[in-house]
């Protein structure tokens, strides 16, 4: 399978799609400001970013309501509040993760929804269930990815089986997602040929969530874009948990379609990113989030280790060791 383009090509079905609330909001607990959110919203809209995921659809029976932000639960009415009709180019995203959500009921028909996209997120072994939330949604109107997560600890057979059964449902696009931020662009090259090899025949699409626990985010995505994806999930300054995500300022940046504009995501960082870390908000690279993404493993250890400002590294690394 050969590259898609050159550095210098414009891809008319690549599709940009802002995950700052959503994968940022696991920093924060998703309690962002009201005028953070106003501001990013119109700030896409400016940039020509085709998507903006605004959070979780959770189950407020299994999370507590008062213990996160409304955006982990993204009901239509917030959302509503923020984009109004949404006479816009921008579509609006949120994600379902399988067991997490009260899909049939908490996701309403698409006509009724401000939403435009369901992004069901699962790991290799709740496949059943993804491809039900996926039926429901498409059933209701929505546009449908499926995020995959965790495919660095997936056996090949696994991927394979799932990827034919996707092939077999009203799923748009299917994500290949680094969620341990433990690949390498050579490693995504590969995985996405595999990927493709069996989604484009089906006509489906190929998306890219990269995580930058190795400071591959940026590269991972944009070898992902060249040999085909179309679906490239970035974040404001890389914001989102533990080591953070591709920069979506690098990634717009980087595009060569005239339609995205990387000034209007330069004023929102140095208005409300700023601003956020300036009140306590951490995330990005560093050595314990490296050494996970090294080993192939949850960053949850390297959260902890953060949070606690353990800089004993040596230590830690040898944990990881005995781990695993």
């Amino acid at each position: 399978m050969e590259r898609k383009g050159n550095l210098l090509s414009v891809r008319t079905d690549v599709r940009v799609l802002d995950a700052t609330i959503r994968d940022g909001g696991l920093v924060n607990d998703f309690f962002f400001p009201n005028e953070f959110i106003r501001d990013l919203y119109q700030t896409n809209i400016k940039a020509g970013v085709d998507y903006m995921e605004f959070g979780y659809k959770a189950d407020k029976s299994m999370f507590d309501p008062d213990a996160f932000g409304k955006w982990k639960f993204c009901d239509d009415e917030d959302i509503r509040a923020v984009v109004g009709e949404n006479d816009t180019q921008l579509k609006i995203a949120v994600m379902a993760d399988v067991g997490r959500c009260d899909y049939v009921n908490d996701i309403h028909p698409r006509d009724e929804s401000p939403i435009d996209m369901i992004r069901v997120a699962t790991y290799i072994n709740t496949i059943p269930e993804a491809l039900a939330m996926i039926e429901d949604a498409a059933k209701k109107g929505y546009e449908t990815t499926c995020n995959i997560m965790a495919v660095s600890n997936c056996r090949e057979s696994d991927i394979q089986f799932a990827l034919a059964a996707l092939t077999d449902s009203p799923v748009n696009a299917v994500y290949l997602v680094d969620s341990y931020g433990a690949m390498y662009p050579e490693e995504i090259n590969r995985m996405a040929k595999r990927y493709l090899e069996v989604l484009e025949p089906a006509g489906k699409r190929l998306g890219i969530h990269a995580h930058n626990n190795q400071q591959c985010a940026f590269a991972n995505t944009i070898e992902a874009l060249s040999m085909g994806a179309s679906y490239l999930d970035g974040t404001l300054s890389g914001m989102g948990r533990g080591a953070g995500n591709c920069a979506l300022e690098a990634l717009i940046g980087f595009l060569k379609n005239p339609r995205y504009q990387l000034d209007p995501l330069l004023r929102f960082i140095q208005k409300d990113i700023l601003a956020l870390k300036k009140a306590g908000c951490v995330w990005g690279y560093d050595i314990p989030y490296l050494l996970t993404g090294l080993l192939d493993q949850h960053p949850r250890t390297a959260i902890a280790a953060t949070k606690a400002h353990d800089t004993n590294y040596s230590a830690f690394y040898q944990m990881l060791l005995d781990k695993d």
